[in-house]
């Protein structure tokens, strides 16, 4: 989902379902969406009708670098996925690469004044709308997925 955050900072996931259900006892929000879809709504709705519960994921990838891959959008959506599933993925090199994907950003940002001051206008505007304070769940949510990983030795998600 393309859109006004900045590469510079974690990109955020948002997730809906139409089952209010799930998206109680997962914590996301019920979708009420009506109007023009994409496949991720034909193959919601096709899910809804065949009476699977589905959940869809979208990590906000700014818009001055929408072309693929973003390996930090994708690190982002695996980061989500892992904590609605209680798993731990096997993420290879995928940090590494979103670490130089931002790399690459900073330094492309760098050369262009006008492009370097617009992501300084989104980090200030991020600011100012005050982005959510790290709570007590969050950091046992960050800490969970950690230990998690460390016990991640063969392939495959691990429980």
């Amino acid at each position: 989902m393309l859109t006004d955050s900045p590469h510079s900072r974690p990109l955020p996931v948002t997730g809906n379902t139409s089952d209010t259900g799930l998206a109680k006892s997962l914590g996301l929000e019920p979708s009420g969406y009506e109007g023009p879809t994409g496949i991720t709504g034909v193959l919601g709705d096709a899910c809804h009708r065949a009476g699977l519960r589905e959940v869809s994921l979208w990590a906000s990838v700014p818009h001055y670098v929408a072309a693929p891959p973003n390996p930090k959008a994708t690190l982002a959506l695996l980061a989500r996925l892992e904590d609605l599933l209680d798993v731990a993925l096997r993420l290879d090199d995928l940090p590494e690469l979103a670490r130089a994907w931002q790399r690459g950003v900073d330094e492309l940002a760098a050369e262009d004044t006008e492009i370097s001051e617009y992501i300084e206008s989104l980090e200030a505007q991020q600011d100012e709308t005050g982005l959510p304070q790290a709570t007590g769940d969050s950091i046992a949510r960050e800490f969970e997925r950690y230990l998690r990983r460390r016990g991640t030795d063969g392939p495959g998600p691990q429980s």
